[in-house]
This record gives C-alpha cells, sequence and structure tokens, in this order.
C-alpha cells in the first residue's frame, strides 16, 4: 500500500511538471448574464485568428494562457446571447482579467445559435455516455402535474430504465440504485426521487446544469460502480429581486431569489441567495379530481432548499447550502406505509490563484433514512448519514488542463430487513474512506484526450482500489466523431432488497466491513475483503446527417466482480450448529446460511439516439438494447431491472408570433422487468417441535416461490401530452398556463402485486392536470 501511495505521488508530480512551467500571457475572467448576474457555462471564448481558446466552466470562468504577445480580438458565442468581441494588446507575461456580461439575443435566433454551439462542443469535448442537462431542456418536456421535473427528462435518456411514474426508482446500463452517485453543489443526496415517479427532489428552477455519466466516467467520481449525476443549482439573481410561485392539480412550489449586497461601483463583489419549496397534495386533491382511482393517490413530500453565495466579482466566490426532503406513502392498498426523508447542509468554494490555476472545494454532510411497513409486522428501516469532502485544483496549460485532488467520506448505516423465509438480518456499521485523483485534458490535432487516475483507500477495511480512467475522442471529419471510455470502478455499499417483491419501493443501504456474514468462496475460489469492483468499456460514433440533425451511437459493456448482496438463498440459522458442523445430518453450505452472498455479473447493450433540432420543432427519439445477468452460487438469473427494449420518443413544437405557444408530446415504451413467480402457497406452522400439535395450531400463510426472477412482467407503454401559453405582464413579469395528460390511452400498466391477496396495482392511471406559473 506504501508503494502505491508513492508511486501515485511520483505520477501526480511528474504529471505537474509542464503545468510549472514559465507562463507568457494570459486572458481570463468570467462570463455574466447582464439581466441577472448568473455565470454562464460552457460559452465558446476564442482569440480569433489563432488556436488559443477555452469554454467556460460552471462558475463561468475561463482561461487563456500561454498566449504570445500582441493585439487580439477576443470572441465570445452562447446559445441565446448576442455576440460579445473585444480587442486589445498584450505584452511582456501580462495577466488580462475580464468580467464579461452578455445580451440576451432575439428569441427567433435561438434554434441556429443552439445547433451550432451543440456541433462546436461536441467537438471539442470527448461526451463519452454523459448527458449535459439544463432547466429550459426539462420544461420542453410535456407539463405532468403543471410542470416539468428533472425526473420525467431522465427516463427519456439513453440506457435509464424506470420503474415508471410509481415507485421512483432509476437503473443505469446494469446498474442497480445503491451503485449510483447523485450529487448536489457537491453533496451526496442518497435518494434523489420521490415514490411518485413523475418528481424529483430538485426544483428545475434553481438548476444550473445536470451531468448525467452513464458509464467510463472520469477520475474526479469514485465511490459507486454503474454511474453518476451530478447537479450544480444557481447562486441567485445578483441584480434584483425575483421570483417564481405556481399551482397545479398535483402540487405547488415557490422560488425567491435575490442579492443582499450588490455590486458598486467601488466594489464587484456580490452576496445573493436563492430559497425553493415544492410540495404534493395528490393525497387531499386526487379524491376529488379523479374519482376513478382507487382510493385516490396518496403521494405527500415537502422539498425545501436554501442557497447564499458570496461572489467576489472574479472568478473566487463560497457558497453555503442546505435542504430537506420527506416523501411518504400512506396506506395504499397493498403497499402499506412507506416514508423517507433526507436532510443536509455543506459549503463550497472556488478561489482562483495565480495565473494559471483554479482551487475548489466542498465539505457537505447529508443523513438519509428510509420506512416501510407493508404489514407483515416485519417492518424494514434502512438509514445512512455521514459527510464527504472534496478539495481539487485544475492547472491549465494552453489547450490542455489537468485536474487533481483528494476526496474523503465518512459514513454510518444502521439497517433491519426480513428475508422471504423470515429471518433477519440487521447492520450498525461506520466506515471511511479518502481518495487521491487526477484528470488530464488535451486536444492534439484531432484526437482529444481525457486519461485520468484514482487509488481509493477504504480505511475502514484496509484495502486499496488503483482506478485508471480513459476517454478520447477523434473527430473523423466535421460531420463524423468516433469515441471511446472505460475504466476500473470500486464501492462498499450493497444492494439491499427482497428478491421476491415483484415490485419494490424499499433499497436499503448497507456497507461492507471486515464481520460482514458473507462466504469465504466463491464457485471454489477464496474470497478477499468486501470491496465491490467494475469495468467499463465504451464504444461510439457521432454522425451530423446536417446542422440540424445528428446521431449518437454507442455500445457498452461492464463487468462486475465480488458484489455482495443480502442473501436471497440464507434458508437456515447460522447460529444452530446443526447446520454448521460438519458430518452432520443436518449440514448445510455457506451459501444457505450467511447473511451476505456474493456474486458476478455483466451487462451489455447498445443505445441510440436522434436528435432533430430546427427553428420551431425539437424532435428526441432513443432506442436501448440491454441484458443484465447476475451469477451466485447455485444459478445465474437477470436481476429485478433486467429490461430488454426501452424506446423514448418526444416532440416540443412552438407556435405563435413570439412563440408564446408550446406543444409538446412523449411517447415511452419498456419491455417487462422480470419477477420472481408464485408457484404456491401453504400453511407455515411456528414451531417445528416434535412435541408440538400440529392438527390444532393455526399457522400463517407460507409461499412457495418458482424460479428465481423466472417470470417477466408486462411490458410497459404511456403516452403524455402537454400544451403551454406565455403571457407578457409587464416588462418583467410572465404568466405561463400549461394544460397536459398522463397516460392519454389508459394503458394499465403494473405498479405492485401482493401474494397474499392476490391483489393488482396499477401505475397512474388516464389523469389530466393544469398547472399556472407566475414569473416576477
Amino acid at each position: 500500500m506504501i508503494c502505491g501511495h508513492r508511486g501515485l505521488a511520483l505520477l501526480l508530480a511528474v504529471l505537474c511538471m509542464p503545468f510549472m512551467a514559465a507562463a507568457q500571457c494570459t486572458v481570463k475572467g468570467v462570463l455574466y448574464d447582464e439581466d441577472n448576474g448568473e455565470a454562464i457555462p460552457f460559452a465558446n471564448v476564442v482569440l480569433d485568428g489563432t488556436a488559443h481558446g477555452a469554454a467556460t466552466d460552471l462558475n463561468g470562468f475561463f482561461l487563456i494562457n500561454r498566449v504570445p504577445a500582441g493585439t487580439y480580438t477576443l470572441r465570445v458565442r452562447y446559445v441565446g446571447y448576442d455576440e460579445y468581441t473585444e480587442t486589445f494588446t498584450l505584452s511582456g507575461r501580462q495577466t488580462l482579467t475580464k468580467s464579461i456580461r452578455l445580451k440576451s439575443r432575439a428569441r427567433q435566433l435561438e434554434s441556429v445559435v443552439v445547433t451550432e454551439s451543440r456541433s462546436e462542443e461536441r467537438r471539442s469535448q470527448t461526451q463519452v455516455s454523459v448527458e449535459k442537462i439544463t432547466a429550459s431542456q426539462i420544461q420542453q418536456m410535456p407539463s405532468i402535474g403543471g410542470q416539468g421535473d428533472l425526473a420525467q427528462y431522465l427516463q427519456v435518456l439513453p440506457g435509464v430504465n424506470s420503474t415508471g411514474d410509481q415507485g421512483g426508482q432509476l437503473y443505469i446500463r446494469g446498474g442497480s440504485m445503491i451503485q449510483n452517485l447523485c450529487m448536489l453543489d457537491g453533496m451526496i443526496v442518497y435518494n434523489p426521487f420521490h415514490s411518485i415517479g413523475l418528481y424529483s427532489v430538485f426544483e428545475t428552477d434553481i438548476i444550473l446544469n445536470a451531468n448525467v455519466f452513464t458509464g467510463g466516467f472520469g477520475a474526479e467520481y469514485g465511490g459507486r460502480l454503474s454511474s453518476v449525476m451530478d447537479i450544480t443549482t444557481r447562486d441567485g439573481n445578483k441584480r434584483r429581486h425575483s421570483g417564481k410561485v405556481g399551482f397545479n392539480t398535483f402540487g405547488a412550489s415557490a422560488l425567491l431569489e435575490g442579492p443582499l449586497k450588490r455590486e458598486t461601483a467601488t466594489g464587484k463583489s456580490t452576496v445573493t441567495y436563492i430559497l425553493s419549496a415544492k410540495n404534493s397534495y395528490l393525497s387531499k386533491t386526487s379524491a376529488s379530481l379523479y374519482p376513478y382511482t382507487d382510493n385516490g393517490l396518496p403521494y405527500d413530500f415537502l422539498d425545501l432548499y436554501g442557497k447564499l453565495s458570496v461572489n467576489s466579482g472574479s472568478g473566487s466566490k463560497i457558497s453555503f447550502f442546505g435542504f430537506r426532503f420527506d416523501d411518504s406513502v400512506s396506506q395504499y392498498q397493498a403497499i402499506a406505509d412507506y416514508h423517507w426523508r433526507n436532510y443536509g447542509m455543506g459549503t463550497n468554494f472556488v478561489l482562483v490563484t495565480g495565473t494559471s490555476s483554479l482551487l475548489e472545494g466542498t465539505m457537505a454532510y447529508s443523513d438519509y433514512r428510509i420506512e416501510l411497513d407493508d404489514g407483515s409486522g416485519r417492518e424494514r428501516h434502512s438509514g445512512i448519514n455521514g459527510f464527504n469532502m472534496n478539495i481539487g485544483v485544475t492547472n491549465f496549460h494552453g489547450n490542455s488542463k489537468m485536474r487533481y485532488g483528494i476526496a474523503m467520506e465518512q459514513y454510518s448505516t444502521d439497517y433491519s430487513f426480513y428475508n422471504a423465509y423470515n429471518l433477519r438480518t440487521t447492520q450498525e456499521e461506520h466506515t471511511n474512506n479518502i481518495s487521491l485523483y487526477m484528470t488530464y485534458h488535451t486536444q492534439r490535432g484531432k484526437w482529444l484526450l481525457d486519461p485520468g487516475v484514482r487509488y481509493i483507500y477504504y480505511s475502514s477495511l484496509s484495502e486499496g482500489s488503483f482506478e485508471p480512467r480513459l476517454a478520447l475522442k477523434h473527430n473523423a471529419t466535421d460531420r463524423l466523431r468516433f469515441k471511446l471510455a472505460g475504466g476500473f470502478y470500486s464501492q462498499v455499499f450493497l444492494d439491499a432488497r427482497s428478491d421476491n417483491d415483484i415490485v419494490n419501493l424499499f433499497n436499503g443501504f448497507l456497507t461492507g466491513s471486515g464481520d460482514l456474514n458473507k462466504p469465504g468462496t466463491f464457485r471454489g475460489e477464496n474470497t478477499n475483503g468486501c470491496v465491490q469492483r467494475a469495468q467499463h468499456l465504451i464504444v461510439g460514433i457521432e454522425y451530423d446527417f446536417t446542422r440540424h440533425l445528428n446521431v449518437n451511437i454507442e455500445a457498452y459493456y461492464k463487468r462486475f466482480k465480488q458484489l455482495l448482496n443480502a442473501n436471497h438463498n440464507k434458508m437456515y440459522d447460522r447460529n444452530d450448529a446443526a447446520y454448521t458442523t460438519p458430518g452432520s445430518a443436518y449440514y448445510k453450505e455457506q451459501y444457505y446460511l450467511t447473511d451476505y452472498m456474493i456474486e458476478d455479473g455483466v451487462a451489455y447493450g447498445l443505445d441510440m439516439t436522434l436528435c432533430y433540432d430546427i427553428d420551431r420543432l425539437y424532435v428526441w427519439a432513443t432506442y436501448s438494447l440491454g441484458n443484465v445477468e447476475r451469477t451466485d452460487e447455485i444459478q445465474t438469473y437477470h436481476p429485478h431491472y433486467d429490461r430488454r427494449h426501452t424506446v423514448n420518443l418526444m416532440v416540443s413544437y412552438a407556435l405563435g408570433r413570439q412563440r408564446e405557444w408550446e406543444i409538446s408530446a412523449r411517447w415511452s415504451y419498456g419491455s417487462g422487468f422480470p419477477f420472481t413467480q408464485t408457484q404456491g402457497v401453504y400453511e407455515q406452522l411456528s414451531s417445528g417441535r416434535i412435541a408440538h400439535d400440529y392438527t390444532t395450531t393455526n399457522g400463517s400463510h407460507g409461499v412457495y416461490y418458482a424460479a428465481l426472477y423466472g417470470g417477466r412482467l408486462p411490458d410497459y407503454h404511456r403516452l403524455d401530452i402537454g400544451a403551454k401559453r406565455k403571457f407578457s405582464v409587464g416588462s418583467r413579469s410572465l404568466l405561463e398556463v400549461s394544460l397536459g395528460v398522463t397516460n392519454v390511452y389508459n394503458r394499465k400498466n403494473m405498479f405492485y402485486f401482493d401474494r397474499m391477496t392476490f391483489e393488482r396495482v396499477n401505475q397512474l392511471p388516464f389523469l389530466w392536470s393544469a398547472g399556472m406559473n407566475f414569473s416576477f
């Protein structure tokens, strides 16, 4: 392990040497929106007639160094804004710092600029298995419940499978929910979705950007095997106090933002705030609005978020934020009571240091607990809490940049669970880890290269993991691009659920630990440690048929090793010596006794995306072909999130002279998920003693289960439509009225099935919705 630390330190030192060379002239600065003072990310900043340029980061910051002395014209372009140009002269080792404000441009020209901007971005970034999402993109979705939401948008991304409009669970390219990392402003959020799958915990209007990595993610992320969702929120309006209130048939929302300290002629620093609240009152309104639903729709949630930001005006800033998210489903037919809550707080900062570097950091605490009482008397609960910290440095060197840093996590878990044989598993555990990472981005002619490496040490397990990563792209022509990504990944969280539930609402958090009760061997080989591992390989092609029509195709392969799971094969009490003594007539193999089991697995598939964006029309179509397999000591099976075919089609069209009307539609299809069928039922007696009189005893219902995940649920498909109309109210206010229909042709998609009562509960039926949003 010591050698590993020294080797990584030497590697970082060698890679840092080029960045320590003497720089020439430097141009750096921050891009702001002139109307509200918000930073503008992903804008293109270039020096005309040269190869020098950069894209702004999430904080609007850009840096162009190694520029020879001379006279240049700086040009800035970004979707929806007037082009900005400025001519200046650089001399000696000058560092020029700019604060640039872009003016919004006429809306009629936006579609052309969008296409050009996206095309430039695709050529300058590797972008393998990543989707960048903004609030405006989310709002193009049909307004289900009167407002667009990140959860609805994620469901149309390639490689993403959803349990539907109830359940709030997403599975990404063969990974379970526990293998997905979600971060909000650098803080870990353990459950980002509500039980009604139409909503995430994030208010759409506070989102600046969301990066969704479905595989092959870089070394700046770690601790998960499958995917990453990294969400950044806005700082708030720096010019004036503003807000937005909304009401619809599903719920209500409110947003308030503004400056506590404005920029002045003598100082460019600002202090801003942003507050948001979102809740559902479906449990109170559904009985009257939708009387044809059985027992109404008992979904309640409340989401609160607040952020305070101090901005220096030169790119440096510090923010403080906090949230509380609550969700509950009460007395819902076979589901009974379900509740979870998540709260947290943290701070992050950006510090512009010297002429060619940037220092960023996050420190946050988060607490999550979920409870499910299904009426069986076997209450399930799971809790996790802890902090995470990350400090990173970015060095710029011409068209290249390197980021390196350190990350730490500490968390505690509390878990209680009963399996199908009424055997209880509990855990209270404390875990921590520390990581060193390095990423490097460079462009060499038509090649884009993003190598990286992460070393994570799970100190509570005394185990380390060395994880190289790589992404690259080759711009073969102006229209054709080839790309590849891959890497090694690890995590210690376990997926804990009941494999025999036909649809599952409960996903608990377990962690690997030294005293974890698992088999010492797997398929005849000794097992070492509790760290689960995966390798990813993604290859893809992008092609622009025209400026407005492009296609993206990616094939992926993920291999999972030493996955740890709650043991669905456990049938006997490991504390009974009769089962554990070799030579005993009742002796059983370890995989029938241990609380946890070991599995290997693979996931592979193909994702295709077609995007057409011209003037008033936007079309998005995806198709995904996937296969997921797990192998334990007894069998190879398809887990509950294995879906063979997924299709999504979304269309949006703007009408009216000022595009004040917008109509949209979305159709989704997914082949059936696997489930474990019921083979029979029997009377289960509570005692097995010889003297027990079974002729007079009343037992409980027991279930004979068929082959694990041997059946398939019916196919899922649904059509949603929506319409919006915007009205200008004065110079700064806007009223938006929306109408929508969910499940237009009333497809009866299965949500839940109770094995004891043989009662089926379907997903959302035909639902109309209406809403109003007022921005001021």
